[in-house]
């Protein structure tokens, strides 16, 4: 990184993928995607590995990302790319939507790794979604919410995919902080903002490897939900959240 842009705002827009939920269980990242920032200008480099996990995925975890173990057997470990991910993000502000679940994979990833320290010693976080609950309250304010909210395009996110994800929440943060500088977030042009979008556009991804579900498995796993539906009484929890406009939001 030259020394200018060390001296100017620098951001780091980050997404990761994982095989589960919870860092504590010994899930871990399989998908790192980062998108760099200066002075809020998209500068076209990007940061995006695929890693080994060395473990399998939880339940669920593939079907959302469309990664399986066979495609990140050859990957390289965390541990391989550490020290080309702290060059990246050093010293800059990592923008994440729902930082808390992300830093906390990271770190203990970090952890895994020799000599490196805390990620979080050597950058600053700012949480997107945080921003979004104080901008628009009570409201949903997932990443797909916030794009159909603001206008970004996301209709190529069939998948979770880290350095997709992170090019939409990078135009999802120029918009979310466009013009908002009674609250904080610095006067930025609308305009601006649009201009940024269009050099995102041309970052964007081609297809990401796909989970093909065999027919009888999918039967298989319709049948365990009418059974767990019965036992319920005809409702189950995960039917009452979907029915609900203030159901939960998800990492991203």
């Amino acid at each position: 990184m030259a020394d200018g842009n060390r001296l100017r705002m620098r951001q780091i827009v980050l997404d990761t993928e994982t095989t589960g939920l919870e860092w504590r269980k010994g899930n871990r990242v399989v998908e790192i995607g980062c998108v760099e920032l200066v002075e809020r200008r998209p500068t076209g480099r990007t940061f995006h590995r695929y890693l080994n996990p060395q473990r399998e995925f939880e339940m669920g975890a593939q079907e959302v990302t469309g990664l399986t173990v066979e495609f990140l057997a050859d990957k390289p470990l965390f541990a391989d790319v550490v020290a080309e991910f702290i060059e990246f993000v050093d010293g800059a502000e990592l923008v994440i939507h729902n930082a808390a679940f992300d830093m906390g994979f990271l770190e203990a990833e970090f952890a895994r790794c020799e000599g490196v320290g805390k990620l979080g010693d050597r950058v600053r976080v700012l949480d997107s979604l945080e921003m979004a609950r104080q901008r628009y309250p009570g409201q949903r304010n997932s990443l797909d919410a916030l794009c159909r909210r603001l206008g970004v395009d996301n209709a190529h996110r069939q998948l979770h995919g880290a350095l997709l994800d992170a090019q939409l929440l990078a135009e999802v943060y120029l918009a979310l902080t466009a013009g908002q500088g009674e609250i904080g977030f610095g006067q930025v042009d609308e305009a601006e903002a649009a201009s940024a979008a269009i050099a995102l556009a041309g970052l964007r991804l081609g297809p990401r490897p796909r989970v093909v579900v065999p027919e009888a498995e999918l039967l298989a796993h319709v049948a365990r939900l009418d059974a767990i539906r019965k036992r319920a009484g005809g409702r189950t929890v995960w039917e009452t959240v979907q029915a609900s406009p203030a159901s939960l939001e998800t990492p991203a």
